[in-house]
């Protein structure tokens, strides 16, 4: 029993003991971390964990024992960057799933996937995605105020809209991608420009991304690395205030934590 009130050994045996379905996919994942990791500090990068990966870095010094995701943000610049180098530097076994590597990937936010590992969102989105595999998501984080993020959403909400209420997403696809592009190259843009108009000092997701944050460059930077597993992580300079604007009382645990998995037909190998 620690300070805080729970059983890490306890936690880690009832939910992701090793060799349990949730524990290969946690392990799977820091695997695909440590190679963007290295890839981001070769090419001086400043990325941290985000949201439950960052809680379960402060909380559990390494993933919230039922999580079966991983999160990274960083700055709209630095991801920009990113996509440009990760084509050319990941392993052959993993795969950069951004719009660039995969025209029907529609989501303004980029995923690193395994090609050693597949399963099936629940949404079914991704049904017609080239990439299949366990994936580390990456946010790009930029300065906008809220009202132009949520005009964003509504508007590009529509390409979800279109894939949840089709029989056959593949018969929307062309559609989809063209609501897609007309946003990277028209309205995002003019909102961006808004953005320059009506200045905030906060950063909020980047356009298009239905979530919600709100916090300052200062917050953010400079990272500081901490405990993650049997590793390191970088996390958000104002990892505490951040968390406690989010969750409350992040330290103490959910009264019904469960393991129920954002994807199906999970399989690795």
């Amino acid at each position: 029993m620690n300070s805080i009130g729970f059983d890490a050994k306890e936690l880690r045996a009832k939910y992701n003991p090793e060799g349990s379905l949730t524990r290969q996919m946690q392990e799977r994942m820091l695997e695909v971390l440590q190679v963007i990791d290295a890839i981001c500090q070769r090419h001086n990068i400043p990325y941290w964990l985000s949201g439950g990966s960052m809680l379960g870095a402060v909380r559990h010094q390494g993933f919230i024992p039922w999580d079966d995701d991983l999160d990274i943000e960083m700055l709209r610049p630095d991801f920009e960057r990113l996509m440009r180098i990760l084509p050319k530097e990941l392993p052959p076994h993993l795969a950069l799933q951004w719009h660039t590597t995969d025209p029907n990937y529609f989501f303004q936010f980029a995923k690193v996937r395994d090609r050693n590992s597949e399963l099936f969102e629940r949404n079914g989105y991704d049904k017609v995605w080239k990439e299949h595999g366990i994936w580390v998501d990456i946010f790009p984080l930029e300065r906008i105020p809220l009202w132009i993020h949520r005009l964003s959403n509504a508007t590009f909400g529509h390409a979800y809209k279109m894939m949840r209420t089709a029989k056959d997403p593949a018969a929307v696809m062309g559609k989809v991608r063209a609501w897609a592009a007309f946003h990277r190259h028209i309205i995002f843009p003019l909102l961006r420009g808004l953005a320059m108009v009506f200045q905030t000092k906060y950063y909020d997701f980047g356009l298009g991304i239905p979530y919600f944050q709100k916090s300052a460059k200062e917050d953010y930077l400079p990272v500081r690395r901490v405990k993650y597993e049997h590793s390191t992580a970088p996390i958000m300079k104002e990892a505490e205030k951040c968390l406690s604007y989010r969750y409350g009382d992040y330290m103490q645990l959910p009264k019904n934590p469960g393991s129920e998995y954002h994807s199906e037909d999970i399989k690795i190998w």
